[in-house]
């Protein structure tokens, strides 16, 4: 139903930030992981947005791996060290992390502010029915 496009499309862009913001908390609490499930050490997720149907709102298309390098140091004392005690760490970091979760968060505020606007909106049109 066409009245509540705004609000699907403000909802939808929630969501997708929301998500955004749980990856980035994850990079940030993984910086220091030179050990994954997937062996190796942990590379950071990064969310592949996209358009979401007809109604224009936003949806994670994809969550995947940044393919960048890891970065290396060394450290022959390390236990996950190589043969040159070189040791991999995450390809996190956290000041790009920090302003990508302030992008996100401004994100999700406006699409928080649009839901109330139309939210009000809709309860206006209401008002100006009952009369």
């Amino acid at each position: 139903m066409a009245i509540f496009d705004g609000m699907n499309t403000a909802s939808s862009g929630m969501t997708a930030h929301r998500l955004w913001m749980d990856l980035i908390s994850s990079n940030l609490a993984n910086a220091d992981a030179t050990r994954s499930a997937n062996g190796g050490p942990f590379r950071r997720q990064i969310a592949v947005f996209a358009e979401s149907g007809a109604g224009g709102g936003v949806a994670v298309e994809q969550v995947r791996s940044d393919p960048s390098p890891l970065k290396q140091v060394y450290d022959p004392g390390h236990p996950d060290a190589d043969a040159n005690g070189v040791v991999q760490y995450p390809n996190v970091d956290p000041a790009r992390e920090m302003v990508d979760m302030l992008n996100a968060s401004r994100a999700f505020e406006a699409s928080a502010v649009a839901m109330t606007t139309s939210k009000n909106m809709l309860l206006r049109a209401l008002e100006i029915g009952q009369r």
